[in-house]
């Protein structure tokens, strides 16, 4: 129980990220030392011999094949995770964005060290796959948004697709692939618990799915061919993210926020001091749910 109940709690974490544009879902995931469970799990969905289990009424089998409780409990707290936190987000993103962006600036920062610290046999080739992972996860951070996007059912299908794509990509943030295609806003009003779009939802829902499925094949492949070169990149990925977390990266939510007067006013760096705590907040929140996961890990291995 105590184990179904931190995976819960990464799961937590999790779809807390997947609200915040800029932070990725998978950035948690793979920090927390789930990531590559999630993809065999997801993978096992696109297995025939997983849904032949199922239609011949072998419960346990299919159960079993699917990593059931594992996703259970990662699902229950995303979900408690987004529909408790997507109107917080929006919140403080709105009032306190130097703080919420330092405080998940400080959270990336401590993942891409814990991550760099896991991988072994460091030399110039695994820079290059470093830089390559960086350069692509500057680019997609300083993607201009679209405007003007249509609001069918068709439409918010694709973007569920698309974002649920780079939700399990670490560095990649899937909400702010919803910014870019001017939905974000309209994905977290649907998400309302004072209001659910039920229509805007499921179509959410059913193209992430699709998406989900499809590509965690491909990122199973990808893992099983080139792990290390695979971890390097997302290890990039998840360094030029943090262009787009830096807390003053967007001078107009500081002026909305009333942080500063003008723009202009953003590099002269307001509430630095505030900024540098919650960047350490999210430092050791961070290194506590490392230190959690891996006693975990050594409970279990104790016992085996």
């Amino acid at each position: 129980m105590k184990n179904y109940l931190l995976i819960a709690l990464k799961g937590f974490g999790m779809g807390a990220a997947n609200v915040i544009p800029g932070v990725s879902g998978g950035t948690i995931a793979l920090l927390t030392g789930i990531y590559n469970e999630i993809i065999a799990a997801l993978n096992s969905l696109m297995r025939k011999e997983t849904w032949t289990a199922l239609f011949k009424g072998q419960w346990k089998a299919f159960w079993q094949a699917v990593h059931g409780p594992f996703l259970l409990s990662l699902g229950v707290g995303i979900l408690v995770s987004v529909l408790s936190l997507a109107r917080l987000m929006t919140y403080v993103l709105a009032y306190y964005p130097v703080q919420t962006w330092a405080f998940f600036f400080g959270l990336i920062l401590a993942s891409a060290f814990v991550m760099f610290r896991d991988i072994r046999g460091w030399g110039w080739k695994e820079g290059l796959f470093v830089l390559l992972g960086a350069s692509i996860g500057v680019w997609v951070s300083t993607l201009d948004s679209l405007s003007g996007t249509p609001d069918d059912l068709w439409f918010i299908f694709l973007c569920g697709a698309l974002a649920i794509c780079t939700m399990i990509l670490p560095g990649i943030s899937g909400s702010f692939i919803l910014v870019v295609l001017d939905k974000y806003d309209y994905i977290m009003g649907a998400l309302d618990v004072t209001a659910f779009n039920w229509p805007v939802i499921i179509a959410f829902g059913l193209g992430c799915g699709v998406g989900i499925l499809a590509f965690a094949k491909f990122l199973h492949w990808l893992l099983g061919k080139w792990e290390k070169q695979t971890m390097l990149v997302l290890l990039g990925f998840i360094l030029g993210s943090l262009v787009k977390v830096w807390p003053w990266s967007n001078p107009q939510a500081l002026v909305d926020a009333g942080v500063i007067r003008e723009a202009s006013q953003a590099a002269a760096c307001p509430l630095w001091g505030s900024a540098l705590l919650w960047a350490l907040i999210g430092l050791v929140f961070v290194m506590a749910i490392e230190m959690l996961s891996r006693r975990g890990q050594a409970s279990v291995q104790g016992k085996e």
